[in-house]
């Protein structure tokens, strides 16, 4: 795969930029309004105290208050700033991370499940304090000028205790930064595992797996919480000495300031300065230790969305086209699974026209499916194409190809949603068009029996269905909108005789509008409707044919295989 220049984490973050330029110029006001009370800390005790100046007192208070009031305000609007960015970079982020989570999905790639936990782990490190640490940061250095000014001893002190606190943060950041990036990977990986052994959740019950599985979790989750276990404690440790050197450096520069108070360097206004700008300049470095975890979370997070952002998908962006007529052309056609060093599918060649039904047959791991799911665009050959009218499927725009295609996989999955919403493809519903693909399918009055009928809100894994009535709603969604090339995978293996009767009537009905139709299955009677059957084997067209022609041929094969039997043992 070849990233792009720019892919969209990075395109956010600078669409984000103005924005916190904007948090940066609040950031700015917020921390010199930071400098009322110490001001007025001087001006109390170095100009009021000493000239009993009523007046002056009140004014100064007024002012204090007024610019505190200031502060809160824009403390608040730069708050009320960071939660937008927070909530615009999700916004931003989602849409592109579940676009391209499918094509990743099919290359065997996990992490898309992962994807919006780290949109979320990046919101959330956005949107909170710790973010506020790093606009205040900056401002560290001015603090401790300022001090300076007061008196060079009082700045010494602020400075060595800044760099300090700095050489805590920077410890903490060496010692737990591959703990927490174990402790993160094992933790999505624990997650994945255990996410994928519940969709079985009728295999463990039954089979009384569960005692195996959690087992199998906990010695996970062990190995994760002593990563966690161990990082917390080096952090806890630096923060409970980071959180004494501060209150040291608190008594030593007023023991120091009062020592120059009596010496007359200084006032006692100025001491009392020191100490309020001293707490002020170490806190965005002791928010930083607390914070560093937080920080680290959201960096690993911002690490896997941009290798997964940064995934180009080889599909083109598409156009539109007009509806197919029904000329499907395969040619030569090769392909080979990611995880797998040889072709399951290897220089395959069909062309069916508009009307022609074709049934894909073949031992198990012959390549049908995976042949049905390169005839539906879903997956990109190695080699060859897919042609539906001269068009290359995989290369068609997906909403607009959908529009003509029905795809029934072997593997039946539902939405969660109404009946409804899942025959109509989560799209916009034709309430005509949806009753009409269930009648169809022969699940109309099976539907209407439902609690809600149509409206029946499915969950997922639909439990409450059978799997034939799961099927025969999965068929119904093939068939919404009359598509024009429909691909069915094994449509009848969880099928009844009413269901198989249903099927027969939608391969009638699919015949008489003149779709082109690829269908898998095993049964003889689903096979006769059929004008044409390719037998696949290992990946390759083993013979095809009229159908006739090749039910007499498998005949002959299946007569000479038992008849080589009967010879060896005479």
């Amino acid at each position: 795969m070849v990233p792009k220049e720019k892919h969209f984490l990075t395109q956010a973050f600078e669409a984000s930029k103005n924005a916190f330029l904007y948090v940066g110029l609040f950031s700015l006001f917020i921390n010199i309004l930071m400098l009322t009370t110490p001001l007025y800390m001087m001006q109390v005790f170095d100009r009021v105290l000493a000239s009993y100046s009523y007046d002056t007192l009140i004014y100064l208070t007024l002012i204090a208050l007024l610019a505190l009031l200031v502060l809160s305000l824009l403390d608040a609007v730069r708050t009320y700033m960071i939660i937008h960015v927070s909530v615009w970079f999700e916004r931003k982020l989602t849409p592109p991370a579940l676009a391209l989570s499918p094509d990743q999905i099919l290359l065997g790639n996990t992490y898309p499940e992962q994807a919006l936990r780290d949109i979320a782990a990046v919101k959330q490190f956005i949107g909170g304090s710790a973010i506020v640490t790093f606009f205040d940061s900056p401002w560290v250095p001015i603090y401790l000028i300022v001090i300076f000014m007061l008196d060079p001893i009082l700045g010494w002190i602020a400075t060595v205790g800044a760099f300090i606190l700095f050489l805590c943060a920077l410890l903490n950041e060496l010692c737990t930064r591959k703990l927490l990036r174990d402790a993160s990977e094992m933790a999505i990986g624990t997650q994945q595992e255990m996410a994928a052994s519940l969709r079985n959740a009728e295999v463990i019950q039954a089979m009384g797996m569960l005692p195996a599985l959690i087992g199998e979790w906990h010695k996970n989750n062990e190995n994760i919480l002593n990563f966690q276990i161990k990082s917390s404690k080096i952090s806890g440790n630096i923060l409970a000495l980071s959180k004494f050197i501060r209150s040291a450096l608190q008594i030593f520069i007023l023991g120091v300031g009062a020592y120059l108070v009596l010496t007359n360097r200084i006032t006692s206004g100025m001491m009392i300065a020191g100490s309020i700008l001293l707490s002020r300049a170490l806190a965005p470095v002791e928010q930083a230790i607390s914070a560093w975890k937080q920080y680290q979370s959201a960096k690993h997070a911002i690490d896997r969305l941009k290798s997964h952002l940064a995934f180009q998908s080889q599909r083109l962006n598409g156009i539109q086209l007009p509806a197919p007529k029904g000329h499907l052309s395969v040619e030569n056609l090769y392909y080979m699974p990611p995880a797998l060093q040889k072709f399951v599918i290897n220089g395959i060649n069909i062309h069916l026209k508009p009307g022609e039904m074709a049934a894909l047959i073949g031992p198990s791991a012959a390549g049908k499916s995976t042949l049905a799911r390169l005839i539906a665009g879903v997956l990109k050959p190695n080699n060859g194409s897919v042609r539906l009218d001269t068009a290359d499927v995989y290369q068609w725009e997906r909403t607009d190809f959908g529009q003509h295609v029905g795809y029934l996989p072997q593997d039946i999955e539902l939405f969660n949603g109404s009946v409804k919403e899942n025959i109509a493809r989560m799209g916009n519903i034709d309430d005509a068009a949806v009753i009409k693909a269930a009648k169809q399918a022969g699940c109309h009055e099976l539907i209407l029996r439902l609690p809600q009928g149509y409206d029946t809100v499915i969950h997922r894994n639909s439990f409450g269905l059978s799997g034939g009535q799961r099927q025969r709603i999965a068929l119904a969604r093939a068939l919404y909108g009359d598509p024009q090339l429909v691909i069915l995978d094994e449509p009848n293996s969880n099928l009844d005789s009413d269901g198989e009767l249903a099927l027969l009537n939608a391969l009638q009905e699919l015949k008489r509008r003149q779709a082109t139709v690829i269908l898998i299955a095993h049964r003889p009677h689903v096979i006769h409707f059929v004008d044409t059957i390719i037998v696949l084997n290992e990946g390759k067209i083993q013979f095809s044919g009229p159908r006739e022609q090749i039910l007499n041929k498998l005949k002959e094969l299946a007569a000479q295989a038992e008849i080589q039997p009967q010879s060896k043992g005479n």
